[in-house]
């Protein structure tokens, strides 16, 4: 039996791992304008991997942002989609909410340290969610985050006047500032060193599972915090005949 769980918040991610949180097989794509095309390729390497079918799946992860509208929703129809056809659930995670906890890991961060997780917006924008470290190691092994703020959108500079600026944390250090929307404006958020930069889809499946063990409501709806892009154009209004006007 196997958990299957996939992030298109910014690279394309999947993983699959047993019920134990152990990880079977994992592959990622850093191609951004072609999530559709990369996402289903990986499904089937993954599991051909762990040789697994698709029918010993119990639940299918995603991870639902914050991220642009394109991306986001190819990773969750197609969690949703295979999920149906299954008749097994659909377990959303905050990407952002993997990242931090991913972050702990790799940082060694102790309790109480607080973390500024980011993810690209475009627009010159980026996502943004603060936590504070509660457990360095939970269940499955994952860490023990809790969100204080966030998610939100805005810009880097925005972001760190309002989330950085001001006193320290219980600490008396500054946030640790991690993910993709960091690097790309080190004017505003300096990235700590070898932060994590994209979430892991492995962590994602471990969130999850703890959080079902727990008996938390994870829905799967997309964090999209803004409208799309691309717009359905508005109808015209009908312009009425003037009077006197033929019928």
């Amino acid at each position: 039996m196997a958990v299957l769980a996939l992030d298109t918040s910014a690279a394309v991610a999947v993983s699959l791992v047993d019920e134990d949180g152990a990880r079977l097989a994992s592959r990622s794509s850093d191609e951004r304008r072609r999530h559709a095309e990369s996402l289903a390729p990986l499904i089937t390497e993954v599991l051909a991997e762990a040789g697994t079918e698709r029918t010993d799946l119990t639940a299918v992860v995603a991870g639902t942002g914050p991220a642009p509208y394109t991306g986001l929703r190819v990773g969750l129809v197609t969690a949703r989609t295979l999920a149906l056809s299954l008749g097994i659930p659909v377990l959303g995670v905050p990407s952002l909410d993997a990242l931090a906890a991913q972050a702990v890991s790799d940082l060694g961060l102790r309790p109480g340290t607080e973390v500024l997780a980011t993810s690209d917006a475009r627009r010159k924008e980026v996502y943004w969610a603060r936590y504070r470290v509660v457990a360095h190691e939970g269940p499955h092994g994952v860490p023990v985050v809790e969100r204080l703020a966030g998610p939100g959108v805005d810009r880097a500079g925005f972001v760190a006047q309002a989330q950085l600026s001001g006193a320290g944390t219980e600490t008396g250090e500054q946030p640790v500032v991690v993910g993709e929307g960091a690097m790309l404006y080190p004017e505003f958020l300096s990235a700590a060193d070898d932060a994590p930069v994209v979430p892991d889809a492995t962590v994602l499946a471990r969130l999850a599972l703890v959080r079902r063990a727990a008996g938390e409501d994870q829905p799967s709806e997309p964090l999209y915090l803004r409208r799309p892009d691309v717009h359905e154009p508005a109808r015209a209004t009908p312009v009425p005949p003037a009077a006197g006007g033929a019928a």
